[in-house]
């Protein structure tokens, strides 16, 4: 079955980095654009980023991670990463990955002092 595990999240002090990981199982993992997307404690799901099949296009969607997150991916080993780097507490959220027939558990990222 259709399998998308996130890890790597942590707490983190504000400037830090932390790198998340998405491993994908039960589906052609190279054929299919992959998201990253957080959801904020009492808020709405936004979306991150997104990355298509080959890695050739990449569009960050969230204003506020420009040039501070960057998504990539490995085909080889079915996953999907983002690298996060000056992190701030308002980046504090659980991250998922997701493609467009499911999405994972999430993985909780804390930022705070």
């Amino acid at each position: 079955q259709v399998q998308l595990v996130e890890s790597g999240g942590d707490l983190v002090q504000p400037g830090g980095s932390l790198r998340l990981s998405c491993t994908a199982s039960g589906f052609t993992f190279s054929s299919y654009s992959m998201y990253w997307v957080r959801q904020a404690p009492g808020e709405g799901l936004e979306w991150v980023s997104v990355i298509t099949r080959a890695g050739i296009t990449i569009t960050t969607f969230a204003d506020s991670v420009k040039g501070r997150f960057i998504i990539s991916r490995d085909n080889v080993k079915n996953t999907l990463y983002l690298e996060m780097n000056s992190l701030k507490p308002e980046d504090t959220a659980v991250y998922h990955c997701m493609y467009e027939e499911g999405w994972g558990q999430g993985t909780q990222v804390t930022v705070s002092s």
